[in-house]
């Protein structure tokens, strides 16, 4: 039976996430503009990611509001209920300024420092992921209700379809194209998608077979990699470590480990 407190938590993440993205896609200035950087003159913030974030944290604040939150675009309260949310409220904001389709909100919910609940919106698919802990991954789309999401069954490490990403910054970009370099002749080919959440959700979906990013924020993966998790995938970072900004893995078993494996051989982590 599910946690009264996670079904709460649960249905405040997704109607949070079904508001924020139906601002963003119906609500997408034609002339939509940059409206600052982060790490580097390539790494933008819209007009829309404030106004998504602020729509998210205000609807927490008024239904929960001794919750903690942490968002990308600066929102960060501690809390006193044990219940912090972490929020991307767009994730693929370059792919959203291009009129690109795979953006997407990201939303989860920690409990006393372990996520319990994940919902990942991706309004341009029409589709929309959800967790809770311990109560498998599903998702809502073109079919008729929910759908349990399951990873793919595993194949040879040599026949598998893995995404990555890359940061703004040149200098570590750089690292990165050296890495899938060498990655790309020993798997079956790679993606590069622009959203990490969008990512993880289609390794839950059996889209990808695996995917790995260094450089993730805690609001890139949060939502994404319980939700992937609780689809039967493998997640982590290097070696007997969590996901990090050092390194993110995701994968079906038997994918995972020799994927992880490969990654650090190639010193895919190194600054």
């Amino acid at each position: 039976m599910t946690d009264p407190l996670h079904s709460e938590l649960l249905a405040l993440a997704q109607e949070a996430a079904r508001r924020a993205g139906e601002l963003l896609r119906d609500g997408r200035p034609a002339d939509l503009a940059v409206h600052a950087t982060k790490t580097s003159p390539v790494d933008v913030v819209t007009e829309m990611d404030l106004a998504a974030e602020k729509l998210i944290t205000g609807l927490i604040a008024e239904r929960r509001p001794d919750d903690g939150v942490l968002g990308e675009e600066g929102a960060a309260t501690e809390g006193t209920s044990g219940v912090r949310w972490v929020v991307d409220p767009l994730d693929g904001t370059v792919n959203y300024l291009y009129g690109l389709p795979s953006w997407a909100v990201s939303i989860a919910a920690e409990q006393d420092g372990e996520t319990v609940v994940g919902v990942v919106a991706a309004p341009m698919r029409g589709e929309t992921y959800h967790a809770v802990r311990g109560g498998g991954a599903w998702a809502t789309g073109a079919w008729d209700g929910e759908r349990r999401l399951a990873c793919r069954p595993a194949p040879p490490l040599d026949q598998a379809l893995i995404s990555t990403g890359f940061a703004y910054v040149a200098e570590v970009r750089a690292h990165q194209a050296e890495i899938a370099g060498k990655v790309i002749p020993r798997v079956r080919d790679i993606r590069r998608g622009g959203s990490a959440a969008i990512d993880l959700c289609d390794v839950a979906a059996g889209r990808l077979d695996g995917y790995y990013e260094r450089g993730l924020n805690p609001w890139d993966l949060a939502a994404g990699d319980l939700i992937a998790r609780e689809a039967g995938a493998l997640t982590g970072g290097r070696p007997s470590r969590r996901p990090s900004r050092e390194l993110t893995v995701a994968a079906s078993p038997g994918v995972f480990e020799p994927l992880q494996g490969l990654l650090e051989d190639f010193g895919a982590w190194h600054d």
